[in-house]
């Protein structure tokens, strides 16, 4: 499944333009709920699909929310999301980025007060049949409800919280300056509909998207690798959280591998690159097999065997 991202900002921010710029949707809708997905760009997968003679290049992709509007009801549709993008006006007369980035922090917190306190009335009402954990999950809601009418997000919380509560303070919240000091999102959405080539054109010698660089802050705020399969069908990009092991990359390919995983051959891209194929990386000893427990590292390559 693929990581998610939701974007949040007050009216007239560019959340949304951030949307286009980001899906290359070539025009998302105002006042709704737009859903896309968002390309990881990396030079490695190119270099890899030459190799190999890929007939197909998918690259790795992230999957972005944009809600319309703040509000708890709007912004509890992203509590399932991994990270928040919170887009500020920096172009507007008198805009003040720093301003609309707190009201924004308050609109989660307060999101946040209204989710806990919602669960909590629910909870308190199905501990009175006397079961503990539900007791024990009640005064851990009343604490969280106390610290955020206090003002503190539950990022600053100490300990564990009650399962599936899913708060949005807790989640890696990067800010998006819409301005001259930022990113001029207006003009990434124009470039997002040209070509690669043109938009490279267009832009100055030597200047990359500014877009790659929120996409690189997501990826450092999610500690995200990426691995990829590599084959004349199809050369592949994918991601995994930094740690996670050849049995959950083989379930994010899909599920009927990783339940009939039996081995993987593994290489780095650039041995491979530098071996110049499979077989004489092979004869090189930089290919070797790993099983279900290997930690996955950046840039592996990865071969799954696998029997259902």
């Amino acid at each position: 499944m693929a990581l998610e991202v939701g974007i949040v900002g007050l009216p007239g921010s560019g959340k949304t333009t951030l949307f286009t710029s980001l899906t290359r949707t070539g025009g998302a809708g105002f006042g709704k709920e737009n859903v896309g997905m968002a390309s990881i760009a990396d030079d490695r997968l190119e270099a890899l699909a030459a190799l190999v003679g890929a007939r197909k290049i998918t690259p790795a992709t992230i999957r972005v929310v944009d809600v319309p509007g703040t509000g708890p009801a709007l912004l509890g549709g992203l509590r399932q999301v991994d990270a928040i993008l919170a887009v500020a006006d920096g172009f507007s007369p008198g805009s003040d980025p720093a301003r609309d980035l707190e009201t924004l922090e308050l609109e989660l917190l307060v999101a946040d007060r209204d989710h806990v306190e919602r669960r909590l009335e629910r909870v308190e009402k199905q501990a009175k049949s006397g079961d503990a954990a539900l007791r024990k999950e009640a005064e851990q809601l009343q604490a969280l409800l106390a610290q955020l009418e206090a003002g503190d997000t539950l990022r600053d919380h100490v300990g564990e919280l009650p399962a599936e509560l899913e708060p949005l303070t807790t989640k890696p919240l990067l800010a998006v300056e819409n301005g001259p000091t930022g990113i001029d999102l207006q003009l990434e959405a124009e470039l997002a509909e040209m070509s690669d080539a043109d938009a490279a054109e267009f832009r100055e010698e030597g200047s990359a998207s500014a877009l790659d660089e929120v996409v690189r802050r997501l990826r450092d705020a999610l500690d995200l690798i990426t691995f990829f399969t590599a084959g004349e069908k199809e050369t592949r990009a994918w991601t995994l959280r930094r740690g996670q092991t050849a049995l959950e990359a083989a379930a994010s390919v899909h599920s009927d591998i990783a339940r009939g995983f039996i081995r993987c051959e593994t290489i780095s891209t650039q041995d491979l690159l530098d071996a110049g194929s499979h077989a004489e990386a092979s004869k090189r000893g930089t290919q070797r097999l790993e099983g279900k427990t290997y930690e996955v590292q950046d840039g592996d390559v990865l071969n799954i065997r696998f029997n259902v």
